[in-house]
């Protein structure tokens, strides 16, 4: 059906009203604190200790601060919407308008890791920038506190174990502004939005690196003027997953762009999965890096489960039509956000992560299970290119793509993400850079000389598990196999292993 020329213009501001910019950023200032612990409690201010002492008596009957030994032990999150519990839904009262957005459900992921606690404590609001978590900053909505006067308060009541930051989409990034512009633009057929992002893109990630890791110091010193020693609790870092893929179509029951809310050109969801969260990761694990945090690597955790896809983690475009008419800002910002799955996949990472002492780890699905699994190490770590032995070039993923059925060929080595490939030894698959959902496939498990090598959905059969020894890549279920690049530019088949420099790859 075509539309007039008077209501595409109807259509268009409608869009570009629904899809106004839902997030905030802004500065802050980067300060360092003391390694020494403290041995005793600082006082807070008279307003914070009023709200202190109505919240010990609430836990214990009476308004006196507790030696730790005698406390409950809580557990807490700062940060903006991505752990407030944005897009669960079920908000808690007072936080979903119309005064207040903080849009904080009791399904954060907070509320639901099976690390031992007495209270959970989410102090994360949606649209939070540092400055509305640093020591000194400001409040979010008048009834809110600075998150990390929040952290004081529940420091001194109870025994907090973790303390959770999940920040800086909202600073020099801004994250959901750019997301929205990609989105009107492929509502107004704009034109795709990566190469108006992608030049500044890690200018803004380097810019909001010592913003983040001026919090983690921040909520250091507060822990400390609590009375904690830095090895009393562990201060976790958690990184932002990528909630689009390029990879919907291969979705045997694909719903189509709009009604499944991944709005938005195939480039701009492959450069948001490849290009746009990978640099904003390794910028968030060099603040919690330099400043003493654990790590937790997310940029791979929902990959198989994003907007779309046949087992969603994340939202896509929602609008709330019981908002008010004309729509608002407030009407969309819960798009393109993790759902209650999601959430419930964070805490599993978190539970793992609390219960391995890593410093820093990743966590992904690697065989679609739906049951995240954590390693040690960001992802960066253990993704690297395959090099021929005999040709020199390294194995790629054809055109960059991730689709089912995309070929693996050797091409000249460039270093882009769809020639990085990581191996998982519990599964022995090799995963592409560019998604962990695809994995190296012997298509039809066709185990013959000649039979051509694929990328498919990961889901840890037979046909994806291969060794990887003396720089031989070979089948598990057919080791007299090997994969082999026979000349330059030739797609990756498996030949009979005789040893030559063809079927090594290092």
């Amino acid at each position: 059906m075509r539309m007039s020329k008077k209501r595409r213009c109807r259509t268009a501001g409608t869009v570009l009203a629904v899809l106004a910019t839902v997030l905030a950023g802004g500065a802050g200032l980067t300060t360092t604190a003391s390694a020494a612990p403290q041995s005793t409690v600082k006082p807070l201010s008279a307003d914070l200790e009023q709200i202190r002492a109505a919240e010990a008596t609430a836990l214990y009957g009476d308004p006196a601060i507790r030696p730790m030994a005698d406390r409950k032990t809580g557990l807490i999150s700062l940060g903006d919407s991505e752990i407030a519990g944005e897009g669960v839904g079920s908000y808690e009262a007072g936080t979903d308008g119309p005064t207040n957005w903080c849009h904080r459900s009791p399904q954060a992921a907070i509320h639901r890791t099976g690390i031992p606690a007495d209270e959970t404590y989410n102090v994360a609001c949606s649209g939070a920038y540092t400055g509305n978590i640093r020591i000194g900053g400001s409040k979010q909505y008048a009834d809110e506190l600075v998150q990390s006067d929040s952290l004081a308060v529940k420091a001194r009541n109870t025994k907090i174990k973790m303390v959770l930051l999940v920040a800086g989409a909202n600073d020099d990034l801004q994250f959901g502004p750019v997301i929205t512009d990609c989105v009107e633009r492929w509502f107004l057929l704009q034109g795709s939005c990566d190469s108006k992002y992608q030049p500044g893109w890690q200018a803004r990630v380097d810019a909001l690196v010592p913003k983040v890791e001026g919090t983690v110091w921040d909520l250091r010193t507060v822990m400390r003027d609590a009375g904690y020693a830095d090895t009393d609790y562990r201060l976790v870092v958690m990184g932002y997953p990528s909630p689009m893929s390029p990879d919907i179509y291969d979705n045997p029951s694909f719903p189509g762009k709009i009604p499944g809310g991944c709005t938005g050109y195939d480039a701009d969801l492959a450069w948001g999965r490849n290009s746009a969260v990978p640099a904003f990761e390794r910028g968030m694990r060099q603040a919690a890096a330099d400043a003493g945090a654990t790590y937790l690597d997310n940029s791979r955790l929902f990959h198989g489960h994003e907007a779309c896809t046949d087992n969603t983690w994340a939202r896509g475009l929602v609008v709330n039509l019981g908002n008010p008419f004309p729509p608002d800002a407030n009407s969309v910002r819960q798009s393109f956000h993790p759902n209650a799955r999601g959430h419930a996949a964070f805490a599993s990472c978190l539970t793992q992560l609390y219960n391995s002492g890593y410093q820093e780890a990743g966590c992904a699905d690697p065989a679609s299970t739906g049951t995240p699994v954590l390693r040690q190490g960001a992802w960066d770590d253990v993704l690297k290119p395959l090099t021929n032995a005999a040709t020199g070039q390294c194995v790629d993923a054809d055109g960059g793509s991730t689709r089912n059925g995309t070929a693996l060929l050797g091409w000249s080595c460039h270093g882009g993400r769809n020639q990085s490939f990581g191996y998982d030894t519990a599964y022995q698959s090799l995963h592409s850079a560019l998604s962990q959902d695809r994995c190296m496939d012997v298509p039809g498990s066709k185990y013959s000389a000649g039979t051509s090598l694929i990328l498919w959905d990961c889901h840890g059969g037979a046909n994806q598990r291969f060794t990887t020894t003396g720089g031989t890549i070979r089948p598990v279920a057919a080791d007299g196999l090997c994969v082999a690049q026979s000349a330059a530019s030739a797609p990756l088949r498996l030949a009979a292993c005789d040893g030559s420099a063809s079927q090594r790859f290092a």
